[in-house]
C-alpha cells in the first residue's frame, strides 16, 4: 500500500502536469505497485431527444476516439515523464456516462499455488469456453469477485490505508 503523503504527492503531479481542458473535472487517479491508471471523464456527446441508442452510442465511441487520437502524443509524453518519475507505468481511460475504455493497462503475472480442488474450477472454465486457459480463467474469477465485492474492498483498502498513517505516525523503530 502507497502511503498518504507519496500518492498525495504523485495526484497532485499529474492534477498539474494534465490539460485543464482534457477533462470534465478532476480525473480518477489510481497507483498500485505497479501501476498508474489515469481515467478523466469526458462530457457525453449533446444529441436531441430523439436520437436512438444505437446513435448514442456511436457519439460516445466517435467523442473517445477522437480524444485519444487527439492526445495521443501529449499522453505520451505525460506518461513518459511520470514513469521516470515514479518508477510505474502509466495506463489511460476515458469515461462517458456509464461506460469506461481503457486505452491501455498492464497484464502482470502473478504466481499462485493452487490445490487440484481450486485448479478444477480453472480447467472447468477451460472446458466452458469461458476461458481460453488457466491464466485467463483465474483473471476471469478476480473481476467476478472484483464486481461483486466492490464495496466490501473499497471498505478493506480504506481500512490498509487507516494501517499506513497509524503505523508512520509511530515510533521509529530503526533508531
Amino acid at each position: 500500500m502507497e502511503n498518504d503523503e507519496a500518492a498525495a504527492k504523485l495526484r497532485g503531479w499529474f492534477l498539474g502536469r494534465l490539460p485543464e481542458e482534457w477533462f470534465e473535472g478532476q480525473p480518477e487517479i489510481v497507483l498500485d505497485r505497479e501501476e498508474i491508471t489515469v481515467v478523466g471523464r469526458l462530457q457525453a456527446p449533446v444529441l436531441g431527444e430523439d436520437a436512438s441508442e444505437v446513435e448514442r452510442t456511436a457519439a460516445m465511441e466517435g467523442g473517445i476516439q477522437r480524444f485519444r487520437e487527439e492526445t495521443r502524443e501529449r499522453r505520451i509524453e505525460i506518461a513518459l515523464e511520470a514513469e521516470h518519475r515514479f518508477r510505474r507505468k502509466v495506463s489511460w481511460g476515458i469515461a462517458v456516462g456509464e461506460e469506461t475504455v481503457m486505452f491501455t493497462t498492464l497484464s502482470i503475472p502473478v504466481m499462485t499455488r493452487l490445490r487440484q480442488s481450486e485448479r478444477r474450477v480453472l480447467d472447468t472454465l477451460v472446458a466452458a469456453g469461458v476461458a481460453r486457459s488457466r491464466s485467463d480463467a483465474l483473471a476471469w474469477c478476480v473481476r467476478l469477485v472484483g464486481n461483486h465485492t466492490d464495496t466490501w474492498l473499497t471498505d478493506l483498502r480504506d481500512a490498509l490505508q487507516h494501517v499506513d498513517r497509524v503505523r508512520a505516525a509511530g515510533p521509529d523503530v530503526n533508531s
